[in-house]
């Protein structure tokens, strides 16, 4: 059984929380500068508009300078998958917020600054032109790239881009989180996390971890240093013993808390462990599989305990689910005859071979350790790979804990990141939706009450080897 949901007993609409006192302070201990104007008009800008228009951000310190049963629950409620553009974003003041989650694995697009990073922000600027939120939530994992040492230089100005850019110039807030700092190993998690406001919401709140109380957020503040003493967010990265055969990991989870009028919500960003061989995941039970679902059980812990009110919450990055490969495989491959082929020393396998009984033994799956070749990928995208869910278990433990809308997207990953192959899926590993969007059952209240999509982005284009995953809906306050 795939992630239902399950209605009775909670709450879509949580009292307001705490006390309240306006201002902005982010965290002890947390120096900050001045150290950019965005002038979003050619004309320049008043006095007012510059000092909404002006970016705090924390100074990093004693940093290297590298461093500055798959059926789904359907659910009911208005809407479902044909929302569209939604009109003039002044609407919040209407009644109703419209909101823009996206989770995106952008490992990718600092291996290509030129090339997929302006695909990827091409996409994004027209699904906020689209669908014209109130509040974009943006959540990225493996920031700085797979060789984060040498591109961790390159995000301030991929976040500056897109705070100074004209296609969000209507976004007057922003709060942006950035675990940059590699030198400590012992909390890095690559993760960032960006929240945009468009000028038409008055006002809205976000918690205090450590103070215990909402503060107004006003201006634009970006943060990118001691993120472990910022009491704005929760940060962890999940410990050793999680995957005690992995030498290091940057898996772990940033929350933070939001209200809009009498709307409180958590929003957790976050990243599990990978499949480290294709050799190994191909055989149920796997045991990466284990490992994530420890890491996720962890997480769904930590934001539902009693050290702070329980409020609904949307949880969504790259959880690196995986299809159950070996029933996948038995699916595909059920007439072929298997080769096993091992390494020099005959002591573990390089590789497993499946091939027709005749037609000249034609090859119709390899499996490496990092290779999982398929001869006819149109099965992962025919229907949008819809007969495939079936396999896809592996968030069934926690069925009654999270949801999940109805998946009518083909796996988001492994895309290739040739920029000429948009479409195609890598010969890495066996696609499958790594990338999701989950909430809680009182969350889910909330969301099937609007309009709703819940789609990938930028499906015909190169988006790096992750397709990000968004859900766009309305808040009704």
């Amino acid at each position: 059984m795939g992630i239902g949901r399950r209605m009775s007993g909670h709450r879509g609409i949580l009292a307001i929380l705490g006390g309240e006192r306006r201002g902005g302070g982010e965290g002890a201990g947390c120096r900050q500068e001045v150290c950019e104007s965005l002038n979003r008009s050619r004309g320049g800008v008043s006095g007012g508009e510059k000092a909404e228009n002006t970016v705090r951000r924390e100074r990093g310190c004693g940093r290297t300078p590298a461093a500055a049963d798959g059926r789904r629950a359907r659910l009911s409620g208005a809407g479902g998958g044909d929302a569209g553009p939604t009109g003039d974003p002044g609407s919040a003041l209407g009644g109703r917020m419209d909101a823009l989650l996206l989770t995106a694995n952008v490992g990718s697009l600092f291996d290509d600054l030129e090339g997929l990073q302006m695909i990827w922000l091409q996409e994004f600027y027209q699904a906020v032109a689209k669908y014209k939120p109130h509040f974009i939530a943006v959540h990225c994992q493996e920031i700085g790239g797979k060789d984060y040492e040498t591109g961790m230089v390159h995000v301030g100005t991929f976040v500056d881009g897109i705070l100074s850019s004209k296609e969000m110039r209507q976004y007057n807030r922003a709060r942006v989180y950035l675990d940059e700092d590699f030198t400590a190993h012992s909390h890095f998690t690559a993760l960032g996390s960006m929240y945009f406001l468009h000028e038409s919401i008055q006002t809205i709140h976000q918690f205090d971890f450590k103070g215990q109380e909402f503060k107004e957020v006003v201006g634009k503040e970006v943060h990118n240093a001691h993120l472990e003493g910022n009491s704005m967010i929760e940060k962890e990265r999940f410990p050793q013993d999680f995957w005690p055969e992995c030498k290091w990991s940057r898996k772990g989870y940033i929350r933070t808390r939001w209200r809009f009028q009498d709307q409180v919500f958590d929003l957790v960003n976050i990243h599990l462990f990978h499949d480290a061989s294709n050799l190994v995941a191909w055989k149920s039970p796997s045991i990466f599989s284990g490992n994530r679902r420890k890491a996720l059980g962890y997480v769904l812990s930590r934001i539902t305990d009693t050290r702070y009110e329980k409020v609904p919450f949307l949880i969504f990055g790259d959880f690196n689910v995986r299809l159950d490969t070996q029933r996948v495989v038995e699916t595909l491959c059920s007439p072929a005859t298997v080769q096993t082929i091992l390494t020099n020393d005959a002591e573990d396998v390089k590789k497993v071979l499946f091939q027709e009984k005749d037609n000249d033994h034609k090859v119709l799956l390899r499996i490496e350790s990092k290779t999982f070749d398929y001869f006819d990928q149109d099965v992962f995208r025919e229907n949008n790979g819809k007969a495939l869910l079936e396999f896809d278990k592996e968030l069934a433990t926690f069925i009654n804990e999270i949801c999940e809308l109805d998946i009518q997207f083909p796996p988001s990953y492994p895309y290739s990141e040739v920029n000429t192959e948009g479409t195609l899926y890598a010969n890495t590993r066996c696609p499958a939706w790594c990338d999701r969007i989950l909430m809680s059952p009182s969350a889910n209240e909330v969301v099937v009450k609007g309009k709703y999509v819940y789609d990938m982005m930028g499906p015909a284009v190169c988006m790096g080897d992750h397709k990000p995953v968004y859900l766009y809906f309305q808040i009704g306050v």
